[in-house]
């Protein structure tokens, strides 16, 4: 059985359908990964072993004895445009909720993977990212008026607001990288060979 499907035969209390499912996809592409490249959890995760433990108690109770090992794990170190984009988040959320911040902190450490973002968060498809952020991180989510491709527009409006180099043209329309932030975002799911 696969840790995502360990994970989602029960839940806890206090998450519905749609938060646990988001949450599992997520430690499950992570901690595939970490065991794939023999590295912490907390380095693709985005959470120290405490807070992984923590989440793991809260939200699926039943799993804390899988999670054991990674409790001791320290967080790792943030790369600026992380930080930013975890800021980002968190003062972007929909409801100031405790889960949104967990997910901040989660988003933005998958965002650092060279995939899609729907596939680095381990989702289904890019329907559920857009699901995820009209959810939790509404104030966004109603920035993307153009589906621009999520995140090609994070780390957008992450340049606008601190210079960054990322971005060749002030305004999209005048950039010949439009095929890059818009488009197609065909794929399978990382996780679909696990499930």
């Amino acid at each position: 059985m696969s840790i995502y499907d360990q994970l989602m035969s029960q839940r806890g209390s206090i998450c519905d359908q749609f938060e646990s499912h988001v949450l599992a996809s997520i430690i499950a592409i992570s901690l595939e990964e970490a065991e794939k490249d023999k590295a912490p959890l907390s380095e693709k995760l985005g959470h120290s072993g405490a807070m992984v433990t923590e989440i793991i108690a809260d939200y699926f109770p039943h799993a804390t004895e899988i999670f054991q090992p990674y409790s001791d794990e320290k967080a790792s170190k943030c790369a600026e445009d992380e930080n930013y984009l975890r800021d980002l988040l968190c003062r972007n959320t929909s409801q100031d909720s405790r889960f949104e911040y967990i997910l901040a902190g989660m988003i933005a450490r998958r965002s650092m993977a060279p995939h899609h973002l729907w596939q680095d968060l381990g989702l289904r498809n890019r329907r559920e990212l857009g699901w995820l952020m009209e959810r939790y991180f509404e104030p966004l989510a109603q920035k993307n008026t153009k589906d621009m491709k999520w995140k090609k527009f994070l780390f957008r409006l992450i340049c606008r607001d601190d210079h960054y180099g990322l971005c060749p043209s002030p305004i999209c329309e005048e950039c010949d990288d439009m095929e890059h932030c818009f488009g197609d975002e065909k794929g399978e799911s990382l996780l679909a060979h696990s499930l």
